[in-house]
């Protein structure tokens, strides 16, 4: 039995890395992360949603692809690989999952065609409901929410934003909305943007669905985990064949890198290392919608075990390059700064190893 990606999602993966590997280069990206080509960085993001991946988890009813989470993990990884500074785990993953799961019949015919068209935008922060800071935090009274959420992924933009409480009710605010407090967050990764949102009497637009049934906000992060592990894979392969590439010109001694034994050995330790994680990823995403009892602990076990193996690849690749490795000129650093946020977002690898021993009853 072959268990992988299928031939339509490999090549919706390949038109995504195709896509980034033709128009953005190391130096685009430098552009774009300092703000000198605002063009330019329309110009990336149009070009990938004209592929169709805003589309791609909204059901075929509301106009998009109804395609299912191992789709988006294809794009992810491909999103990953070229460390494509775009909008993708929340606005149009975790954004029309919640919708569909917990709208009402309005919500989801109000937001996911708009979804489908690319009108409506959306900023998705769940890290009040997975670990909120001791001076974070959001109430939800009378329909109005007040509070403050840090990391909002895919802010930059938004008409609304995806948000929950303690809980795990899930409700959605006007990003225009008066009450709202918008400071954008400086992160070491510069290729995506993160925002904080002071809340005060903001009207809050509740999904019903997560208010009866708080098991849908697990699902929602859990996609969200799935995506982000996705992308650290992608990231880390890139980073593989970088530093490969690398070892095969550098010479020292007269000799390329590549022939030394201890080279040899980081790259191969690389590379068995992350073989074994295609496989648990595609098996999570897998699980996600098709096996709800192993679903939960899957996207657990993805996001943790990726997040260390994805560290340790970007390390070693940057050691294989020596001191290059750490200057700005050869940009390797893109690669290596967002492996390291995807490993905190969404709760980090020691958090979900809990959450995996609850689940299993390990810590009863």
């Amino acid at each position: 039995m072959f268990f992988g990606l299928s031939e339509e999602q490999e090549q919706f993966q390949d038109y995504v890395k195709k896509f980034l590997a033709d128009n953005v280069s190391v130096d685009e990206i430098r552009k774009i992360t300092n703000g000198e080509d605002e063009a330019l960085a329309k110009e990336i993001y149009g070009g990938l949603i004209n592929l169709g991946i805003n589309a791609l988890l909204v059901p075929e009813e509301h106009g998009g692809l109804g395609a299912d989470l191992l789709s988006a993990v294809a794009v992810a990884q491909g999103l990953g690989s070229g460390v494509g500074p775009i909008p993708f785990a929340g606005a149009y993953v975790m954004a029309p999952i919640a919708i569909n799961l917990a709208g009402s019949d309005e919500q989801k015919t109000k937001y996911l065609p708009q979804i489908v068209s690319n009108e409506t935008k959306f900023g998705v922060g769940l890290s009040e409901y997975v670990a909120a800071r001791e001076d974070a935090g959001i109430d939800l009274a009378s329909g109005k929410a007040n509070g403050k959420a840090l990391f909002v992924i895919d802010g930059d933009e938004a008409d609304f934003f995806l948000l929950a409480n303690k809980g795990g009710v899930l409700f959605l605010v006007d990003a225009k909305d008066k009450g709202i407090e918008i400071t954008k967050l400086t992160s070491v990764d510069k290729t995506r943007s993160y925002l904080e949102l002071n809340l005060k009497n903001v009207a809050a637009e509740i999904l019903s669905g997560s208010e009866s049934d708080p098991e849908i906000a697990k699902k929602v992060l859990d996609a969200g985990r799935i995506i982000f592990a996705a992308d650290s894979l992608g990231a880390s392969e890139s980073m593989i064949e970088k530093a490969v590439s690398y070892a095969k010109e550098r010479k020292q001694f007269n000799r390329v890198i590549g022939s030394f034994q201890a080279v040899k050995h980081m790259c191969a330790e690389m590379a068995s290392d992350l073989e074994p994680c295609y496989a648990m990823l595609w098996q999570a995403a897998h699980s996600f919608d098709h096996d709800p009892d192993e679903a939960r602990l899957q996207a657990c076990q993805a996001k943790s075990h990726i997040s260390e193996v994805a560290k340790m690849v970007s390390k070693k690749a940057t050691e294989v390059h020596g001191g290059m490795g750490f200057t700005d000129l050869l940009g390797l650093h893109y690669w290596f700064k967002r492996i390291g946020l995807n490993r905190q977002l969404l709760g980090g690898p020691e958090l979900i190893r809990e959450e995996a021993a609850e689940i299993q009853g390990f810590n009863q």
